[in-house]
Formats: structure tokens, C-alpha cells, sequence
């Protein structure tokens, strides 16, 4: 099928979005009723959705349908004592979190290293994901030593926040020792995950937070919707 088969189909969709005919956070017709519509087959529609969707004209939202629009760019602060709560602004988003999965396992060498663990040294891995306002935008796993924090898990799920489960190990304060992240194309898995085109990218995070002298407290690596979250190093993580 030539490619002005599905580049008809966008510039339509196009079209029907600059004249308002369809709004942000409108849903658009469904696969089978724009085929249906242009004469055209399935796979077309879906080029050409995914195209309009790289475009940030159309959000894909797996398990829900398709949206004009992306969902609001939310904008996460890292700095020397990054919170997750109070670094994502928006007085109108509902930040919210689900356990994945909670073990206690080996800890695997970079884990190890980052944590300066001795080998065979045991720790509480934990996956969660993260929603605002109901759309997934980061999913991923934090680390902690179980010798430094027996019961971590318990205690998590008993105070609801990493802050509050810190201070019940006597930790009133930490900071961001290293942030390191890089962008690439979301795989399949991921983008499931985050209920995101599969064609859009991800940025990828790993963290340690340690207490005020530096001392390693916990790794996180986690996978983020780059269309939904933007990142500012801000000045104090030079501090």
C-alpha cells in the first residue's frame, strides 16, 4: 500500500483537529470505524494515528482509546532533596502510587555497588508505579539494605511514604547523592505499562539517596513517560 494511503488518513485527522472539529480530550473514532471511514485498511489507520501521536497531536492510551491531545506535561524538579510529591507542581494533580511487588532477594551487583554492600548482602526490592490524576507516568524499583532496614517493606506500606518510613528508623533528613538519566524509545513491555504508544520514549532514572555525610540509604532505577514528565536539575544539587 502506498504511503499516501495512511499520510491521507493523518493529514484528515490533522485537518479535523485544527478546525476544532475534534478537542482536546476528545476520543477519536476507533480503528475500525476510521477504516471504515476512509476506505482504508486497519494497518493504515494505525500508521497514521502513530504518526499524529509522535506529533503529540494524539495521546494513545492503551486499554482506554485514543485522545486529541497529549495529558498535561507535569514538571519534576531533581535537586538535593528531591521529593516525589513536592517536586511534581500542579495544584490540580492527584499523585498516586501502587505496589507492584515487594521481596527481599540478593541484591544484584549494581545494586550492591551503589549501596557499597557486601556480596551476598540481602535487600528490600520494592516496584511501584505512579499515576497522575489515573494516567501512568513512571513505574520502577527502589533498594534498601536489609541490615540498615529490617522490616522496611512493613514499615512502607504502614506509613505511606519513604519520608515517614525514614523517620522511623531515626532518619530525619537525606539527600540526592547521583541522578543519572538518558531517553530511548519505550519497549513494548513499557509502554504497556505506562498505557503509552509504543513508539513514544521513555527516560530512564537511577538514583541514590544518601543521609547528609553521604552515606548510601537506597538506589532506585525507574522507567518515566517522556511525553508526560519534563526535568529541571535544579541549582542546589550542586550545592
Amino acid at each position: 500500500m502506498s504511503s499516501i494511503t495512511w499520510t491521507s488518513i493523518r493529514d484528515a485527522l490533522s485537518d479535523d483537529i485544527a478546525r476544532g472539529d475534534l478537542q482536546p480530550g476528545d476520543r477519536i473514532p476507533t480503528e475500525p470505524e476510521l477504516a471504515e471511514r476512509f476506505g482504508m485498511g486497519r494497518h493504515s489507520v494505525r500508521r497514521a494515528i502513530g504518526e499524529l501521536a509522535k506529533q503529540g497531536k494524539l495521546s494513545v492510551e492503551q486499554g482506554r482509546g485514543t485522545f486529541v491531545g497529549a495529558p498535561q506535561m507535569l514538571h519534576y524538579e531533581l535537586g538535593k532533596r528531591t521529593r516525589l510529591r513536592s517536586s511534581l507542581d500542579g495544584k490540580d494533580v492527584d499523585i498516586s502510587r501502587a505496589l507492584l511487588s515487594a521481596k527481599i532477594t540478593v541484591a544484584p551487583d549494581r545494586v550492591r555497588a551503589a549501596l557499597r554492600l557486601d556480596r551476598g548482602a540481602q535487600v528490600a526490592h520494592a516496584r511501584r508505579i505512579t499515576s497522575a490524576n489515573e494516567v501512568p507516568i513512571a513505574f520502577g524499583s527502589a533498594f534498601h539494605g536489609v541490615d540498615r532496614f529490617p522490616a522496611f517493606l512493613e514499615r512502607r506500606a504502614v506509613f505511606g511514604s519513604v519520608t515517614q518510613t525514614y523517620r522511623s528508623y531515626g532518619i530525619d533528613d537525606y539527600i540526592r547523592l547521583e541522578t543519572t538519566l538518558h531517553s530511548r524509545q519505550a519497549r513494548p513491555d513499557e509502554a504497556r505499562m505506562l498505557r503509552q504508544h509504543p513508539d513514544l520514549s521513555v527516560t530512564v532514572i537511577r538514583a541514590v539517596d544518601a543521609l547528609p555525610d553521604g552515606t548510601p540509604i537506597s538506589m532506585s532505577e525507574v522507567i518515566w513517560a517522556a511525553s508526560r514528565v519534563k526535568f529541571t536539575i535544579v541549582s542546589d544539587a550542586y550545592d
